[in-house]
């Protein structure tokens, strides 16, 4: 088996001598239609997302008044001193007859069989990191891309895994896959691992950091900070029967914001570790277990899975998520 986490720890930070791959478990904390990043202060938000990692998140988290570690009174991340927030789209499927399903996340099943969905996020560096400031925010990918070109001129490292197994990796793709996919469908987000070192967030969230060019930082953008990187599992497996998909052949799956190509993937990270936390766990170089839920970090402490499943957040939006719908919610045209 190929592990394409470890394969691209190459790509994710100028290279030195040692590495940081931290990666660990959280757990559903709500599904609702928030997006305090990019339509702060608006209830509900044009499309849903699921969220994960400190119940402090909630409809604006303006940084001047709303400081995460010590809002949140629990996370849904296994590391315990970890209120970040991180949240993506949520997937839906569309029936032959029209209608739409959402599609839950599960747990890892490389370690993580025990979370109540949600996903696995690393940081991940090749040397020294700057960790992020109280304040942080930043948004990868664009829901507005309908085409790969766009997708890979613009962003990197974003990608779809039509998953056999859960040991399946190798074979990703841009778009949603084209078949149905025996264990479910894995989708990987990676931000970017430069920072122009000044600003906390940018008008677009995303212009205050860049990628790398080859192994070092542009001067633009001249302070390393580690790689933030989502695996979320969806469970396709209910979907799998073929006489349900479109008539014509076409795969059936949706992101919450209309997009049934999936090259408008995109994720929201709003930092929130406590105190030097995240910066002691990048120098120490801790790493973690790629099959099993073992973090070896001991200058962070830790949670058990079932313990980070206790930790939910009351939705905020009231509205129907579940069973048959008609439409996306909140009417999202679908293109």
């Amino acid at each position: 088996m190929q592990l394409k986490n470890l394969a691209l720890l190459a790509a994710v930070a100028p290279s030195v001598n040692a590495a940081a791959t931290l990666r660990f478990s959280c757990s559903q904390l709500v599904v609702e239609r928030l997006d305090p990043l990019v339509n702060p202060g608006e209830n509900p938000s044009p499309h849903l997302h699921q969220v994960v990692g400190g119940n402090a998140f909630n409809v604006s988290m303006d940084p001047t008044v709303h400081d995460l570690p010590s809002t949140a009174t629990c996370t849904s991340c296994t590391p315990t001193e970890d209120f970040s927030n991180y949240w993506t789209a949520v997937l839906f499927f569309k029936a032959r007859n029209g209608t739409l399903h959402r599609v839950n996340t599960f747990g890892n099943e490389l370690g993580f069989t025990a979370a109540k969905g949600g996903q696995t996020v690393y940081y991940l560096s090749s040397g020294k990191v700057t960790a992020f400031k109280p304040g942080f925010r930043m948004t990868v990918g664009d829901p507005n891309i309908r085409t790969a070109e766009e997708l890979n001129r613009r962003y990197k490292y974003m990608d779809f895994t039509c998953l056999a197994s859960s040991m399946t990796r190798g074979g990703q793709t841009l778009n949603f896959p084209t078949k149905p996919c025996a264990a479910g469908i894995m989708v990987s987000i990676r931000f970017p691992t430069c920072w122009d070192g000044k600003n906390l967030d940018s008008p677009d969230h995303q212009s205050h950091v860049a990628y790398p060019n080859g192994n070092a930082c542009p001067s633009t953008h001249p302070v390393t900070i580690p790689q933030v990187f989502y695996e979320t599992y969806w469970d396709t497996r209910p979907f799998n029967n073929q006489a349900e998909w479109p008539a014509d052949g076409s795969q059936p799956f949706v992101w919450s914001f209309g997009d049934k190509t999936g090259y408008g993937i995109h994720g929201d990270y709003v930092f929130g570790w406590k105190g030097d936390a995240l910066q002691r766990a990048m120098d120490a170089n801790c790493n973690s277990d790629l099959f099993a839920n073992k973090i070896n970090c001991p200058t962070l402490k830790t949670q058990t899975i079932e313990q980070a499943n206790q930790c939910t957040k009351p939705k905020t939006v009231t509205e129907n998520l579940d069973g048959w719908l008609q439409e996306l919610p909140g009417g999202m045209p679908i293109m």
